[in-house]
């Protein structure tokens, strides 16, 4: 009952709410400029700083949307107001992934929609030397039609870069075509080259991949799966492994979560544990739970809700921790108000 206290709390206009070692705090609503503000990313910066990074504007598909970003200084209680980071002329400005890399530099990938729908969109992005000050002029990462970011970048053993990267595939803006498949963009830090994946094929599609790596050269990843977004109760989160590196990854195979359609967002603890974060329904974006699994992906038995009913449309979860071992998930409500909700480990496994 405690998540449902903070829940309730929130619902009658509280800026956060403590609930146990659970602590949910609204970052920016509708209130600010720009009413829409939906898929948000967050990233602890070398200083301390929290920085979340957002796309807004009057709808989804509204041609005046932007990129904007704002941070939580370390040991303030207050996000700074959100700042313009990308806003490209003539085109809708799309899902923003805002990294601090191993190398300190920061960087923003986004993306950007040259039709009438997703599947015509291409990923830019920005580097920051400063720590999220100033930025670089936008480069293209790729020009193939119809690609997209949404997930945690994060390094391997090897010392490269993977950037989770999904090709949506339809022309019809509510549904996700069954040809749409994830994949992985690797970076070497070396070479500075980039360089693609293999594919994550399912029998529905699959996009938005979370991944990591469980142990050297051994990786998970979770998708959203295809389809449509009316009820479905065959829906499920689609799973797939690879056994090299994150180079080659097996057929997207349907897990035991369920999804309505929905992104979820996969981590690997300090602990060593692994961590889940999607919403606990097939057909609803609400509950959000949290799951944690100690057998390296074989069952998940520690969960909590961080937000369910009555509060609705909980979407696009984003995780991290932070070096001092706090979990933060930065998700949206309504796509108009964005919300931080930060736990210990030990909140979901009850210790």
């Amino acid at each position: 009952m405690r998540h449902l206290l903070a829940c309730l709390i929130l619902t009658c206009g509280a800026a956060a709410a403590d609930a146990g070692d659970l602590k949910i705090t609204k970052v920016y609503g509708p209130e600010l400029p720009n009413k829409y503000k939906h898929p948000a990313s967050i990233t602890q910066l070398d200083n301390g700083d929290l920085y979340v990074v957002y796309y807004g504007g009057d709808g989804e598909y509204a041609d005046d949307t932007a990129v904007y970003g704002g941070r939580l200084p370390k040991g303030s209680s207050k996000w700074t107001k959100p700042q313009m980071l990308a806003n490209t002329p003539h085109r809708t400005d799309g899902n923003g992934v805002i990294w601090q890399a191993p190398d300190g530099d920061v960087y923003l990938f986004y993306v950007v929609r040259f039709g009438d729908t997703w599947s015509s969109s291409r990923i830019k992005y920005k580097i920051s030397h400063d720590g999220a000050k100033t930025w670089t002029d936008s480069r293209m990462l790729t020009i193939e039609e119809g690609m997209m970011v949404q997930g945690r970048p994060f390094a391997v053993s090897s010392g490269d870069w993977l950037l989770p990267v999904y090709h949506e595939r339809g022309e019809d803006r509510e549904l996700v075509g069954p040809d749409s498949t994830s994949l992985f963009f690797r970076f070497n830090p070396k070479t500075k080259t980039w360089t693609e994946s293999s594919r994550i094929k399912s029998h529905n599609g699959n996009i938005q991949p979370a991944a990591d790596e469980i142990e050297k050269d051994y990786l998970i990843a979770y998708c959203r799966r295809g389809g449509g977004y009316g009820p479905n109760e065959k829906g499920f989160i689609v799973r797939s492994e690879s056994h090299d590196g994150g180079h080659t990854w097996s057929e997207g195979r349907d897990s035991k979560f369920p999804n309505p359609n929905a992104a979820m967002d996969f981590l690997k603890l300090q602990s060593g544990n692994l961590l889940l974060v999607y919403n606990d329904s097939p057909n609803q974006r609400t509950p959000l739970t949290v799951a944690i699994s100690t057998d390296k992906d074989k069952s998940y038995p520690h969960r909590k809700n961080i937000m369910e009913p009555p509060r609705r449309n909980l979407g696009y979860p984003y995780a991290i921790q932070s070096r001092d071992g706090k979990i933060h998930v930065i998700f949206t409500e309504g796509r108009t108000q964005i919300f931080h909700a930060e736990f210990d480990e030990d909140w979901v496994m009850d210790k």
